[in-house]
């Protein structure tokens, strides 16, 4: 083995360490983490709401703590849940994002294959089954017949399918009944199902991040206006669809759309999971595996719907950005922006002298349109109609008006030259001892000047509608005239 090779296998190993699935897996904390994700999220929950996550996560730190986990600092990570979660994010196992105006963690690609790989590694034998094996042949000869061009070969090949399945039919038509299969190799066909499901999560996922990376790049090009918005969109189009096409995931989520598109056909997926559940050797299956076998239909179904969804916010982003990209509006920011950081940096200076805004500058706006859709020029308004048939009020509408000033000067004019605010109200008539005109005379006391004592006065204040109201304030002496300017 050559240097060269040797340093390619050790540099291709070194990557594939260094991404977060492998890091998840190998990290001071892999059991914990790989605990916990799977208590937080199942075939039912592909999200969590950001509260309910740092909650439960708490709850998992308090239980494992009390049952002594903590004693070896290499088990448990210290912090809150909330800590916990903040560093998943930043190691790219969980996502954050906002669904239905809610805040909700999700499991990244990565964190999904490390949880497939510890699952099927904890979960049991792995063998080399006969129905892995035949799996793989008919995948191959399916492959086979699919590349085959020779007409003649073909036709070959489907009068040997069509002539196996006669003979099966005629042998069950004269013996009445089908030969049953064994318990052990449905088993193993049974886990061989569980093995095919347990890979689509993880590529659904990594179609989901595809298309959240595009909507990045889409709206980060639309951004800095380097090329037409045209040839950005056109762009994505063509990205969008080498995803679905190009690339396994993308196989995977269109083969899952076809069957998902169907109702009929999913719904004979969860009839036919259910119906196996009630077969003899789904009892040698174990509790994990009967509820993973049952949420197979379940877990397509949150792939293709994680997927569309990516898909919708993506469009939606990428829509809101073209309408309201401006690159005039842009650049015109980006140009004041430069001006006000350099303008910064010339009063950086201790000695720089910095002439005051006296006043902000006036906008011109040129001439404003003065109608809307009328174009008829400004009238007169109509006469007001006639107003001998009008009905006045039987009572004095000025009662629920402003103070009368006019009857509290002249009242107190008539008192003494030093009085008591409180007590010269309450000796007020009832028609000028409204709660407003207690502001009036204390306007006219303020006015004429007067003193603040250290006691608290408390007056009776009586409404137009008979009703009465409390008000308590500092004790005042006032003055009846205006004090003089050179007192």
């Amino acid at each position: 083995m050559t240097g060269s090779r040797a340093e390619a296998a050790f540099a291709r190993a070194v990557t594939a360490f260094s991404t977060p699935t492998l890091d998840l897996l190998h990290g001071r904390f892999a059991p914990f983490v790989v605990a916990s994700l799977t208590l937080l999220f199942n075939a039912d929950r592909a999200s969590v709401a950001v509260a309910d996550a740092h909650a439960e996560l708490a709850e998992v730190l308090d239980e494992l703590r009390a049952a002594g986990y903590d004693e070896d600092d290499r088990k448990l990570p210290s912090g809150s849940g909330r800590d916990v979660c903040r560093n998943w994010v930043r190691l790219g196992w969980l996502i954050q994002q906002i669904d239905d105006d809610v805040e909700v963690y999700r499991l990244s690609a990565h964190a999904v294959a490390a949880l497939e790989i510890s699952g099927r590694t904890g979960g049991g034998r792995t063998r080399v089954s006969n129905s892995r094996v035949r799996t793989l042949l008919d995948a191959v000869d399916h492959l086979s017949v699919s590349a085959e061009v020779d007409p003649v070969r073909r036709l070959s090949r489907l009068r040997a399918e069509r002539d196996l399945l006669d003979a099966e039919i005629a042998r069950i038509q004269e013996t009445g009944h089908a030969d049953p299969t064994d318990d052990e190799e449905l088993l193993e066909e049974a886990e061989n199902v569980l093995h095919l499901a347990r890979e689509l999560p993880a590529d659904f996922t990594r179609v989901a991040e595809s298309l959240r990376a595009m909507q990045r790049d889409v709206v980060a090009h639309l951004r800095r206006d380097e090329r037409p918005t045209s040839e950005v969109l056109r762009e994505y189009l063509q990205r969008a669809q080498d995803v679905m096409q190009s690339t396994p995931e993308g196989r995977a989520f269109a083969g899952a759309l076809r069957l998902i598109g169907d109702p009929d056909r999913i719904d004979a997926l969860t009839e036919q999971l259910r119906g196996l559940l009630d077969q003899p050797f789904a009892r040698m299956l174990d509790g994990a595996q009967r509820a993973e076998l049952d949420a197979i239909a379940r877990r397509v179904e949150l792939g293709v719907e994680e997927v569309l969804a990516a898909q919708r916010r993506a469009s939606h982003v990428i829509t809101g950005q073209v309408k309201t990209h401006d690159p005039l509006r842009d650049r015109q920011i980006d140009d004041l922006l430069r001006d006000v950081i350099a303008g910064l940096h010339g009063w950086s200076g201790p000695t720089t002298v910095v002439d005051p805004v006296r006043s902000m500058p006036l906008i011109d706006l040129g001439h404003l349109r003065q109608t809307t859709s009328d174009i008829r020029p400004p009238r007169a308004p109509a006469p007001l109609a006639d107003a001998d048939d009008v009905d006045f009020l039987d009572h004095d509408t000025r009662a629920w008006g402003g103070p009368r000033y006019a009857e509290l000067e002249a009242y107190v004019a008539g008192l003494e030259a030093d009085f008591d605010l409180a007590e010269a109200f309450g000796a007020v008539p009832d028609a000028a001892r409204r709660p407003v005109d207690l502001l009036g005379l204390l306007e006219i006391a303020h006015r004429n000047g007067l003193t603040d004592g250290d006691g608290i006065s408390t007056v009776e204040a009586l409404r137009p509608d008979g009703t009465t109201r409390r008000f308590a304030f500092g004790t005042v002496t006032a003055r009846s005239t205006k004090e003089d300017a050179d007192e």
